[in-house]
């Protein structure tokens, strides 16, 4: 009898199975077109993100492009020594990690509230005019912001310094300040980005359901009352994601940005992880210590998006995964 059932259910499995080849086959044929659309991404995410994980090994080895990834000495963890003894390490770890969490800590809740009040705003016309001037920033390179920041912080004829100028003050040079550095970059980026963010908060507002704020009027709430109770509630899921995939590139403090507006005199507050690794690893060809500091950013990245979200999901319903 047990052979009989076993056969039975071997026989079963393998219809099963036949079946649901068969349907997925139909689906692929039916929406063929849809199928065809994720070939592109499939290809992109194959080349530059799957592929890059082979020669990822190069972090242990002491690469020398005519003797390619296989052909390298294998030189264990030295590259990761290199960086961890570097005289530098623990000022590059702690200007990466201030400006990431600065700009984490302030980016989010601007694009909140400035979704919030796009979608609160009674007047559609002005709300989409300024959605677009929030959104323009953001398709703008950081060459040209650059240059915008030199127009208003320029110490010689930067609009700022005119108008401290014509108050009686002194000129003020900004950018060269270690003091006024920090805080520069960090309001740069949420000028930038801030209402690129907001696309996402927005969304999320719009699944809102409105009998809620129909309810909540009749009860006599007030606008910031119905804000407080039933709007940052109601997206908060969205929030914890957003927040939870920024810890996960934590250490990635923002490269072009830092680039193009650091300089020498303000190198200890400004340099970071990913300047270092371009003067080291990339200008002086050390390309095994390049990949070394880049796997230890996705293994932090990682730690950090784990533990946060372990944390989370105690605290409160939410959760990445």
């Amino acid at each position: 009898m047990e052979k009989v059932e076993k056969r039975e259910k071997t026989e079963t499995r393998a219809v099963t199975g036949t079946l649901k080849r068969r349907d997925l086959k139909k689906d692929i044929r039916r929406h063929l077109s849809v199928y065809a659309l994720l070939v592109i991404p499939f290809v992109y995410y194959v080349i530059f993100k799957y592929v890059p994980i082979w020669n990822g090994q190069i972090a242990f080895k002491d690469f020398m492009p005519l003797d390619g990834v296989l052909g390298s000495k294998w030189i264990g963890f030295t590259h990761f020594l290199t960086f961890f003894r570097s005289f530098y390490f623990w000022e590059l770890l702690r200007n990466t990690l201030f400006y990431s969490f600065g700009k984490l800590l302030v980016s989010v809740p601007v694009s909140i509230v400035l979704a919030v009040t796009l979608y609160e705003c009674t007047h559609p016309k002005f709300g989409k005019f300024v959605q677009t001037l929030a959104y323009l920033p953001h398709f703008l390179s950081w060459v040209i912001m650059y240059g915008i920041l030199l127009v208003l912080l320029a110490p010689g004829d930067g609009i700022v310094n005119d108008v401290i100028k014509f108050f009686g003050g002194q000129p003020h040079a900004f950018l060269t300040d270690t003091k006024t550095f920090p805080a520069i970059v960090i309001l740069s980026d949420a000028w930038k980005e801030m209402g690129w963010s907001a696309i996402i908060f927005i969304a999320a507002l719009m699944g809102i359901d409105p009998s809620l704020y129909e309810a909540a009027k009749v009860e006599g709430a007030s606008a910031f009352q119905r804000v407080w109770y039933i709007t940052l509630p109601s997206i908060r899921p969205v929030i914890v994601m957003v927040v939870l995939l920024r810890l996960g590139t934590i250490l990635d403090a923002g490269f072009n940005q830092m680039f193009m507006i650091y300089s020498i005199p303000v190198y200890s507050v400004a340099d970071i992880i990913d300047t270092w690794v371009y003067r080291q690893g990339l200008l002086e060809f050390q390309f095994g210590l390049a990949t070394a500091v880049g796997i230890f950013k996705g293994a932090i990245g990682l730690f950090t998006i784990y533990i946060s979200n372990t944390l989370v999901k105690k605290a409160t319903d939410s959760s990445l995964f």
